[in-house]
């Protein structure tokens, strides 16, 4: 097929389609781009975005053992697609660097570095933060460091804000140990199990796959360094926070007790406690629908 024809199908197929989206009211096919950043210390960083530039901001934080592709749901949500995404591998995870070394993982700091870095590399004006589990520990630390002037608002999905026994399960505990082991055996059983208990309601087929690998390809560092952290506690910075958060925490969540989230809720005056009652640590894949409501309700209103 000659180049002028191939071209003109090509159109022709890109109108139709957006031709389907206006009938039936769905979004249109958004352009993904693809950055990456280096970040205080030379890790680079890997990450993407889509959504009009001007629009209302939104930067997913993804979890411990995961990557960007955990907000795949939300980036395809219709509720959600008049919002400029972004999402990107934390260190040691996903497409990102992994420094070998703990120390690379133990310092609130550089956590807050990689947030920073991105939301330069994004060109982020004042977006609203989602962490996931470790995610909401990273959002922590950067609020630590940086402040809260450029965050319009912090939605914290089963969250981790505190390293605490009280507050997160004897299976986590568990798994802090057994993800990290130096027999590869027992390693590679554990982070299986670790995925399972991510769940209520669990993936299967060719997304339970990829999940896996995902979980794989996590430095070991990563576990072994966080734990050793010299900053366990940032609910003082939660608390200290002038800006909205959103609590979003699943009733079945294995790994980070529903009093994590209370706490918050508590000391913070501007909070709000959503319980998700299908879900389990993951209500943003096991709930997704409710979930791209809610925050998208969350985030205009503070416009």
């Amino acid at each position: 097929m000659d180049r002028s024809r191939r071209n003109f199908l090509a159109g022709t197929i890109g109108l139709a389609a957006l031709a389907v989206h206006a009938r039936f009211g769905l979004a249109a096919p958004q352009t993904r781009e693809t950055f990456s950043v280096r970040s205080s210390d030379g890790t680079t960083l890997t990450g993407e975005a889509q959504g009009d530039p001007q629009a209302p901001e939104i930067l997913f934080i993804h979890g411990l053992r995961q990557s960007r592709l955990s907000w795949d749901k939300q980036f395809a949500d219709p509720a959600l697609a008049g919002f400029r995404l972004v999402r990107f591998d934390l260190r040691g995870h996903g497409d990102s660097d992994k420094p070998p070394s703990p120390e690379a993982y133990a310092d609130a700091d550089l956590w807050a570095d990689d947030v920073a870095a991105v939301v330069a590399a994004a060109k982020l004006r004042r977006p609203v933060l989602v962490g996931w589990s470790l995610g909401g520990y990273v959002a922590g630390a950067y609020l630590r460091k940086y402040r809260g002037a450029r965050v319009a608002g912090i939605n914290l999905v089963d969250a981790v804000t505190k390293l605490s026994p009280d507050l997160l399960t004897p299976l986590a505990g568990t798994f802090a140990r057994t993800t990290t082991s130096p027999d590869l055996a027992e390693r590679t059983a554990e982070t299986a199990r670790f995925l399972e208990a991510c769940f209520h309601q669990p993936p299967t087929g060719m997304e339970l796959q990829r999940m896996l690998v995902v979980n794989g390809m996590t430095a070991r560092a990563v576990g072994e360094g966080f734990v050793k952290t010299a900053t366990p506690d940032l609910e003082p910075v939660f608390q200290a926070y002038g800006g909205p958060i959103l609590l979003t925490h699943g009733a079945h969540d294995r790994l980070v007790r529903l009093a994590m989230s209370e706490r918050i809720r508590a000391i913070h005056p501007g909070s709000r406690l959503s319980v998700y009652v299908e879900s389990g640590h993951s209500p943003f894949y096991e709930e997704p629908e409710r979930f791209g409501r809610e925050l998208a309700a969350f985030v205009t209103a503070g416009d």
